[in-house]
């Protein structure tokens, strides 16, 4: 019958596990002056990377003044929006919401609850052209990889004498920026 030595076994197990990992590369130098040198290499990976940066998350809209009521609209400028990109992009503004909300503010004069979301219009020059808003996604700007591209928004509301009554009007715009 064979025996076992526990010992031996457990001394075996800690010598090959303390034997060094196999070389890869070395280098070895001699003499004076000495030099050694080896060749590596490192990599890595670069996603896409975006950024928007808004110079207000709100803004106040000109209040209309008899001259706007009679013109249809007034102008508004909005934030400056920044992008930067590692890769081309596209810019979208859109309205969370069909209509704009309506508080009232005067006794006998309700504010007007089915004020529609495209008597907004934006636009990125501010002699227009100007769009109307809508709930969908609607393109601003486009580029390709830039580290600071930079656009106000500019507003048109319009009005009407006979639909516009007295309130405060609110709407909430969702900008996003993808890069495909």
């Amino acid at each position: 019958m064979k025996r076992f030595n526990l010992l031996t076994g457990a001394l075996t197990i800690a010598l090959i596990s303390l034997s060094p990992s196999p070389v890869v590369a070395q280098c070895t130098a001699s003499g004076t002056p000495a030099s050694c040198s080896l060749p590596g290499s490192v990599a890595m990976t670069a996603g896409r990377v975006i950024r928007l940066q808004m110079t207000a998350t709100s803004t106040t809209l000109t209040a209309p003044t008899p001259a706007d009521f009679d013109a249809g609209f007034n102008s508004t400028s909005g934030p400056t929006l920044t992008v930067s990109s590692n890769s081309s992009w596209s810019l979208y503004v859109r309205s969370s919401a069909p209509l704009w909300s309506a508080t009232n503010t005067a006794g006998g004069a309700p504010a007007r609850t089915d004020k529609p979301v495209g008597d907004l219009r934006w636009s990125t020059d501010a002699g227009g052209p100007f769009v109307a808003l809508t709930t969908t996604d609607a393109n601003l700007l486009s580029g390709a990889a830039t580290a600071s591209d930079s656009r106000t928004l500019y507003f048109e509301t319009a009005y009407s004498w006979a639909l516009d009554t007295p309130g405060d009007y609110g709407l909430t715009l969702v900008v996003s920026l993808t890069a495909p």
